[in-house]
C-alpha cells in the first residue's frame, strides 16, 4: 500500500511536468529537509519502562518557522508525517500564509491511555523536540492534530517554557492553546468550522442538484 508520502511524490512528479522550472530546483521543493525518529523511555501506568516511538518531520525551511500538527496514534510512522509535511507547505503556500510545512506523530493510542500517561509522553517529546532544535517560535510551532488538543498543546507550552525561560515569546512555540494560555478564540472548532463551511458551499452549487432532471431522484 503507497503511503501518504509516495502519493505526494507522484502527484508532484505528475504536476512538474507542466512546469519549466529546473529540475534540481523542483527535487529540492519535494524533498523533505528533515526528519527526525525518536525512541524515549516513560513510565507507563504499571509502572514500568515503556519505549515511545515519535517523529518530527519538517518539509520545507524556506519560510520559517515550520508549521503542522502532532498526532498521536499507534498507525503513525516516518512516511505519514514526511506527506503531512509535505502538504502542510503547499497548503500555506496557496494560501500565502508564510510557513514552511511540518508534522508530527507518537505512536500511542491516547483514548486507551491514562491522561498521566498522555502527559508524561507529552512533556518528554518537547524535551526531545527542544534537546535537537525541533520546536519554538522562529524554528517550529507544532498544532492540534488526531489525538491531540488543547490539553496536550498546553502541556507542550509549559514544558517548553520551562526549558526556555528566557524566551519571552515562548507561548508561541505551539498553537492550539487554551485561552487561558494566550490561544485564539475559534481555534478549538476551527478545522470542524471549515468543514462545515466547505460542505454547505458545496451543496449550494447548483451543478449539484438533480430534482428537476427528469428520472432523477434528490440526491448528494
Amino acid at each position: 500500500m503507497a503511503s501518504i508520502y509516495d502519493d505526494f511524490s507522484r502527484y508532484f512528479d505528475e504536476a512538474a511536468q507542466f512546469s519549466d522550472i529546473d529540475p534540481g530546483l523542483l527535487e529540492q521543493v519535494k524533498t523533505c529537509n528533515n526528519t527526525y525518529h525518536m525512541s524515549f523511555p516513560v513510565e507507563n501506568e504499571a509502572g514500568e519502562i515503556e519505549v515511545i516511538e515519535a517523529y518530527r518531520a519538517q518539509h520545507s525551511h524556506h519560510r520559517l518557522p515550520t508549521k503542522g500538527g502532532i498526532r498521536y496514534s499507534t498507525m503513525v510512522d516516518a512516511d505519514e508525517v514526511k506527506g503531512l509535511a509535505a502538504l502542510m507547505t503547499f497548503k500555506c503556500a496557496i494560501v500565502d500564509v508564510p510557513f514552511g510545512g511540518a508534522k508530527g506523530g507518537v505512536c500511542i493510542d491516547p483514548y486507551q491511555r491514562s491522561p498521566e500517561f498522555v502527559e508524561r509522553v507529552t512533556r518528554r517529546l518537547v524535551i526531545e523536540l527542544d534537546h535537537h532544535n525541533f520546536i519554538g517560535p522562529s524554528i517550529d510551532v507544532p498544532a492540534p492534530d488526531y489525538g491531540t488538543g488543547q490539553r496536550e498543546m498546553a502541556w507542550i507550552a509549559d514544558t517548553y517554557r520551562t526549558l526556555n525561560p528566557h524566551d519571552i515569546d515562548h507561548f508561541g512555540c505551539v498553537t492550539g492553546k487554551p485561552l487561558t494560555l494566550h490561544g485564539i478564540p475559534g481555534r478549538r472548532e476551527a478545522t470542524g468550522l471549515g468543514v462545515f463551511h466547505g460542505i454547505i458551499n458545496c451543496l449550494s452549487d447548483p451543478r449539484l442538484d438533480t430534482t428537476s432532471r427528469p428520472g432523477s431522484t434528490a440526491s448528494v
